[in-house]
């Protein structure tokens, strides 16, 4: 009786286990940044999500401005083009990575921080930090 009671608990054990690691990625904990965010012009969206070991983000809506100049700038096609890559956490609560400027076709070193949960602050610099470029982003999902 008790190595049948005790095999129980081990098929108990297990199928928790399997269940757990069954769970879909979005029922664990996401990082602050992830979801959706509106640049200031509210023209484009942005997708934050994990990408492997890091985080990007990814032009998953834009108007048909933002999309023109984005063109004139040498990105043909604005929608789904990845804006943030290689994003990975800071011990200080920042985040650090790569920017992309579609309007200017430039690529820069890139610092990210969360301010009162809802926007994000990105701060792009180029040069040693001689020239920077900052925008706040507003959490839409």
């Amino acid at each position: 009786m008790a190595k049948h009671m005790n095999m129980n608990k081990i098929v108990s054990s297990f199928a928790l286990c399997a269940a757990l690691f069954a769970l879909p990625s979005q029922a664990l904990a996401k990082a602050p940044l992830e979801g959706q965010w509106k640049n200031p012009k509210g023209n484009v969206v942005v997708r934050i999500a994990t990408c492997g070991s890091t985080y990007c983000g990814t032009v998953i809506e834009a108007s048909a401005k933002a999309k023109a100049t984005a063109k004139k700038g040498g990105t043909s096609n604005l929608v789904g083009t990845r804006i943030l890559s290689e994003v990975r956490a800071q011990s200080n609560g920042t985040y650090k990575g790569h920017a992309f400027d579609p309007k200017r076709n430039i690529h820069a070193p890139a610092t990210i921080r969360i301010q009162g949960g809802s926007t994000l602050v990105i701060r792009g610099c180029l040069l040693g930090g001689f020239i920077c470029k900052e925008q706040r982003w507003t959490r839409i999902g």
